[in-house]
């Protein structure tokens, strides 16, 4: 597979088609990522009611594969809770580092990015929404255990 290969038109469609989600003003949490190899980075803002996310917000600045990732977060992470976000973390990083398989449920769309397990030095733009969430997940923990 050559590197061309991994720009399928699945991921170009979703990277064509990042949700606008201006930044929240008042978010639980904020996190941001960047990695050093590509120079991608996101900035998110995440709001839980009940434990589900109840308002997302990102500035992306990715490349495809991360804006790929970003778009099909975007497009499904209102009503996810904690722990499925956690989960498809989880998933992600056994799909491109292990020949795990693609999450499925709300996230079943993030299979598109299975040919990236070939590329590991895309691995971390593909992964830095799922670090930042997770990030700002930890935080609100933090924040209701010191409450």
């Amino acid at each position: 597979m050559s590197f061309g290969d991994i720009y399928n038109q699945m991921i170009l469609e979703y990277a064509g088609n990042l949700p606008d989600l201006p930044r929240l003003d008042a978010p639980d949490a904020s996190a941001r990522r960047h990695s050093r190899v590509c120079g991608s980075t996101i900035e998110i803002d995440l709001k839980m009611e009940d434990g589900t996310v109840a308002a997302y917000g990102h500035e992306v600045a990715t490349c495809a594969l991360g804006q790929t990732s970003a778009s099909i977060v975007a497009h499904n992470i209102v009503g996810a809770t904690a722990d499925e976000l956690r989960l498809v973390r989880t998933q992600m990083q056994a799909m491109l580092k292990a020949d795990g398989p693609p999450p499925t449920g709300r996230f079943e769309d993030l299979k598109y990015l299975e040919p990236v397990k070939d590329f590991p030095q895309r691995h971390a733009s593909v992964m830095l929404v799922f670090e930042a969430i997770c990030d700002a997940l930890d935080q609100i923990e933090l924040q209701a255990k010191s409450a």
